[in-house]
């Protein structure tokens, strides 16, 4: 239309307008150009349990991910550090979960794609307001949350014991830990298993200690699903054996029926 635009005193007004519509298109198609730049960076295909650290910049994200995974995250003292997914795997009493390191919340490199589809959101902060802030970004997610203070090494007793009362009070599934000193770590590390509707059990053989690897299974299993993961016939049992949160006492004979929990020991004993 410029090209063919007359070019006289009548049609500047006119010459004018199209160019400022061309400068404007071409800005949109350089933005989109960049977004798919980013967005191709780097593809992560969900595998069994998955986890995702979300949270404002400087708020420990990458620390924590560096205590709860195999990954070397690049920490610094200044703003959003991280500007790419990073994906770990946290190895935890025989399970192992996905847990990705996201950009800051309110960053321009975070992916909601993940967030909103991610098993358990670990919603990092360090002051109680902040809560409600990411709140906003994340209304749209179905995972499971634990609220994870951080910065406990900076807090007295006290400070601690508010912060731990006004959670509660709130229902909020939360830890208090310090990524510089480590506090509580283990204790977050459970919460994450626990946020799966999973159950840990141990086999065990007669006259030797529980299996060191447990069988991972969906809430409400019963033994008949731990002897078909080992394999054993219905018609070769003999009796069964159990220990842990679902027996009256240590040794209980149960049924193949018997609705497990977790941490469950399971001894089968063959004809």
């Amino acid at each position: 239309m410029i090209r063919f635009c007359p070019k006289h005193k009548s049609s500047e007004k006119m010459l004018a307008e199209l160019k400022k519509r061309l400068i404007k298109f071409k800005e949109k198609l350089e933005q989109s150009k960049k977004q798919k730049k980013r967005s191709g960076k780097r593809g992560i295909k969900k595998e069994g349990l998955q986890a995702v650290l979300v949270g404002f910049t400087q708020s420990g994200k990458s620390s924590i991910m560096k205590l709860l995974t195999n990954t070397n995250p690049a920490i610094d003292a200044y703003n959003f550090v991280t500007k790419e997914l990073l994906l770990g795997a946290l190895n935890y009493e025989g399970i192992t979960m996905q847990v990705i390191d996201m950009p800051a919340i309110n960053s321009e490199y975070c992916d909601f794609g993940i967030v909103n589809t991610a098993d358990t959101l670990l919603i990092v902060v360090s002051s109680l307001r902040e809560i409600d802030e990411i709140e906003k970004f994340i209304s749209k997610t179905f995972g499971k949350r634990i609220i994870v203070f951080n910065k406990a090494d900076k807090l007295t007793e006290n400070e601690k014991r508010k912060i731990e009362s006004y959670l509660k009070s709130r229902r909020y599934n939360f830890v208090i830990i310090s990524a510089l000193t480590g506090e509580n770590i283990n204790e977050l590390k459970e919460k994450i298993v626990q946020s799966y509707d999973i159950i840990r059990v141990y086999s065990k053989e007669p006259g030797k200690n529980p299996s060191e690897r447990p069988f991972v299974l969906p809430k409400s299993s019963i033994v008949m699903d731990v002897a078909k993961k080992i394999r054993i016939p219905e018609t070769q049992i003999k009796e069964i054996l159990i220990w842990g949160p679902s027996s009256k006492f240590p040794g209980q004979k149960v049924g193949l029926k018997h609705e497990l929990k977790d941490k469950d020991i399971v001894e089968i004993r063959t004809k």
